[in-house]
């Protein structure tokens, strides 16, 4: 087993892993991990420990990313796996801040790389309070995404509340998904859920005992649920599957024509060939940390 771990600041190029991963200046002004296993290869960019490329081996893309996605410091991906925290969407409690939370928009260090004894790649990158987290009133929080890189891609996001006081956050693996034909698409395991529907005044609705079908904008908070969904792709024969754990919500989001349109990181056409299957706790189930305690999200994502 090939291990190294943070001593002190490292150039990133002290974590590569010969003929697995290294670490390179992407375009725009970003560094990235890129990764090269017998089983699958990957790109995660030290900005937003953000996974922006997945593909197992001989198996088409599974992440999805915009043509138009900026690739610029500051900047959010438009695809990948977006880490969203510490609140999802708008922050709701009438103080400034950006959509989705901080963490997607911000460099992480990276803590260590390993080749493990499988073939398995795995990287740790952490996130800790700076000036601009404390200008959004979190001083005392603690980040670690671990992703593993094989025929599955595994991530597991770790908040730890350094405060005196309770953390309460909300947080998301914000998964977008390469799909064939979004008029094709369904997606199972949510059946039978109450939703807050994002596209209809925040109103809640409960889908029915079919697989959800996408016919028009959709944002679609999934409440208190922990199942596992699968979006079947039939045109491209396979399905993708969503396991997870220490998560309650499931959120599934489309822009379709109009959205897509005002969108200046969308192509015109991009809303046909994705689709976010989202790994989150939000809303009711935000998570409540108290001081010193630590709340794991996993997500683990393979093609069938």
């Amino acid at each position: 087993m090939t291990q190294h771990t943070m001593q002190g600041a490292k150039p990133a190029s002290q974590f590569d892993i010969p003929n697995a991963l290294r670490f390179e200046d992407a375009p725009g002004g970003l560094a990235r991990a890129v990764i090269s296993t017998p089983a699958a290869e990957a790109d995660i960019y030290l900005q937003g420990a953000h996974v922006t490329h997945w593909t197992p081996r001989a198996q088409r893309q599974v992440l999805f990313v915009s043509p138009k996605s900026l690739f610029a410091p500051g900047k959010a991906i438009r695809g990948g796996v977006p880490v969203i925290f510490p609140w999802f969407g708008a922050r709701s409690d009438g103080k400034a801040g950006p959509a989705h939370g901080f963490a997607r928009n911000t460099e992480w260090a990276i803590e260590g790389t390993k080749l493990c004894n499988d073939g398995k790649v795995e990287i740790t990158l952490v996130l800790a309070p700076n000036d601009a987290t404390r200008g959004f009133g979190y001083a005392a929080f603690h980040l670690r995404l671990r992703v593993i890189i094989g025929s599955e891609l595994e991530m597991q996001l770790e908040t730890r509340n350094d405060a005196k006081e309770p953390l309460i956050y909300e947080e998301a693996l914000h998964s977008y998904f390469t799909i064939a034909d979004i008029h094709q698409t369904s997606v199972s395991g949510l059946e039978g859920t109450t939703y807050i529907d994002k596209t209809d005044g925040f109103k809640r609705k409960k889908l029915g005992d079919e697989p959800l079908r996408i016919a028009k904008e959709t944002d679609q908070v999934h409440l208190s649920t922990k199942a596992t969904c699968v979006v079947d792709d039939p045109v491209w024969n396979r399905r993708i599957i969503v396991e997870k754990s220490g998560s309650d919500s499931t959120v599934v989001w489309n822009p379709w024509i109009d959205k897509t349109k005002s969108m200046t990181d969308m192509a015109p056409g991009d809303w046909e060939q994705m689709i976010c299957v989202e790994t989150a706790n939000a809303a009711d189930n935000a998570v409540h940390l108290s001081p010193g305690a630590s709340h794991k999200l996993t997500a683990s994502i393979r093609v069938e």
